[in-house]
């Protein structure tokens, strides 16, 4: 996979390759002196009120999906997770059948606002039970026997479709590390990547950008790096200065996904035109003690959510707005002896947002199963992508998915 670690590069080639991949140099900025910040024109674009914007969430490690979204009706579930199973006079109810853990509160409501759908039992064929490789398969949207170096939101870019940003804005803002392959195309793509750091980046001082442009190979390398940091930087201390400038509606929650989310508004309430946002919840591979791991890190989920949404409602820009999750593959349906479960197949995937039209999609895993077998999942994954592209993003999917796949309800 093309993930980029955000390190400062050792030599000035890989400084050059890491540009080149679209990073642009936000990850680097902070080794930038300050005296080019006195050239920077700070003001934002005015909002674009028809502009359509997907936040993508990941929810790193492999969520649970049978213990998010309980089956609280069906006994296989008990005989499967004697321990671990969430009790039905703990789940908040949804259906007669379904309901959330407790520490989807917030979810929930929003379930039953109709602002929250559920796509159940979401997965692919000949599923890989490797972090890695799994989530390479999920960003790139390809068969599982299929390697590619491009992922899903980067080809969307790369067909120049509707509405993407014009040239020296950032088609794409991920938070986190690493700049995942989702975003990656073929072509360049201006790509930022930022680290949850609100307000300025602490810089030192510019012998060092001196040394790097001064050692260029050529003049047209110079001249590029130069401009390269320039353009960057530019753009950079707009961003850290939106950031700093916005003031929420909402508390949000004091964990990381909620630090990402509110930095996400605050791009958006100002009107920069990037069309997709990306950020990570990490923690979910609950191999052992997974209750207490579990509860927490789907509280953040819930809450960080819900201030989010809340968020671009008190702004009115909740119309503008489709925030999806997902994570690389669900939890076995049978818990371990170490009081978590292992690596599985396919989960329940959400989609937020104003414009959701069915709460409830797709058919629920079936669990007459033994222990130690997998879910077989009922959702390929790349429907939910085809109906994003096709109805949200107003692109082609089968120019970015290579073939067509059945459209859902969920927008």
């Amino acid at each position: 996979m093309k993930n980029i670690t955000l390190n400062f590069p050792a030599t000035r080639r890989e400084f050059l390759s890491t540009s080149a991949k679209g990073a642009g140099l936000l990850a680097f900025s902070q080794f930038v002196p300050g005296f080019l910040s006195d050239s920077i024109a700070a003001d934002a674009p005015r909002p674009e009120t028809d502009r359509r914007i997907l936040v993508l969430v990941q929810l790193a490690g492999g969520n649970d999906g049978l213990n998010t979204l309980i089956p609280y009706e069906d006994s296989d579930y008990y005989r499967l997770r004697p321990t671990l199973g969430i009790k039905k006079s703990e789940a908040l109810k949804l259906t007669d059948e379904l309901g959330f853990h407790s520490s989807c509160l917030q979810m929930s409501e929003l379930f039953k606002e109709g602002k929250l759908s559920i796509v159940q039992n979401v997965g692919y064929p000949n599923p890989n039970r490797s972090h890695f490789r799994s989530t390479e398969i999920w960003e790139g949207a390809t068969d599982s026997n299929e390697f590619g170096d491009s992922g899903w939101i980067g080809r969307y870019l790369d067909n120049n479709c509707s509405g993407t940003p014009s040239l020296g804005d950032p088609e794409a803002i991920t938070f986190g590390s690493e700049l995942p392959l989702t975003v990656q195309g073929e072509s360049t793509h201006n790509l930022f990547s930022i680290n949850n750091r609100p307000g300025r980046v602490q810089r030192a001082d510019y012998g060092l950008l001196d040394y790097m442009v001064g050692t260029s190979d050529t003049k047209d390398n110079k001249g590029f790096l130069k401009q390269t940091m320039m353009d960057t930087l530019i753009t950079e201390e707009r961003i850290q200065k939106l950031f700093t400038q916005f003031s929420s509606t909402v508390m949000y929650p004091s964990n990381r996904l909620g630090a990402s989310l509110k930095n996400i508004a605050s791009l958006i309430s100002a009107g920069l035109p990037t069309r997709v946002y990306y950020a990570t919840l990490g923690g979910f591979d609950t191999h052992q003690g997974q209750a207490a791991t579990h509860q927490r890190l789907l509280r953040d989920l819930s809450t960080s959510l819900s201030a989010f949404q809340k968020d671009l409602e008190n702004k009115g820009l909740e119309d503008q707005v489709l925030t999806m999750t997902f994570s690389e593959f669900g939890r076995r349906p049978s818990e371990n002896e170490s009081g978590g479960t292992d690596h599985g197949t396919a989960a329940p995937l959400f989609v937020l947002g104003s414009q959701i039209k069915d709460t409830l999609v797709g058919k629920a895993p079936n669990l007459k199963l033994e222990n130690n077998k997998d879910l077989t999942f009922s959702t390929d994954f790349r429907s939910i992508y085809a109906t994003v592209l096709d109805k949200w993003l107003e692109c082609d999917s089968e120019a970015v998915l290579g073939r067509k796949f059945n459209q859902l309800s969920f927008i």
